[in-house]
């Protein structure tokens, strides 16, 4: 997860941003998708949630040399009161019930 905060004289800025770099994204093996979230109570924050197949996947593209070039049109807007945070999905209950159990 990224969290960005959009400047008050470029509200736009930050969603700008997110659509240049998805589309580049397209087809990064183990990328299953991102989403861009707004506060509602304070629009100028975001946060961006990437979902990737394992750590493993992510962890190598990270590292690769597109990394860096591809996002930085977000990196002006990253909020500097939050780091950047990676969570592992350990569990997740849908609708029919789990999903996801971290304990098999």
């Amino acid at each position: 997860m990224i969290w960005a905060l959009a400047p008050a004289d470029d509200p736009d800025a930050v969603e700008r941003a997110y659509h240049a770099i998805s589309p580049k994204l397209a087809g990064a093996p183990g990328l299953l998708g991102n989403q861009l979230l707004r506060d509602p109570g304070d629009p100028a924050r975001y946060v961006v949630v990437s979902e990737w197949t394992n750590i493993t996947n992510f962890a190598a593209w990270e590292a690769g040399a597109d990394h860096r070039t591809i996002t930085s049109p977000l990196r002006p807007y990253q909020d500097p009161q939050q780091r950047p945070a990676i969570y592992v999905e350990m569990a997740a209950y849908g609708p029919t019930g789990v999903l996801v159990d971290g304990l098999d």
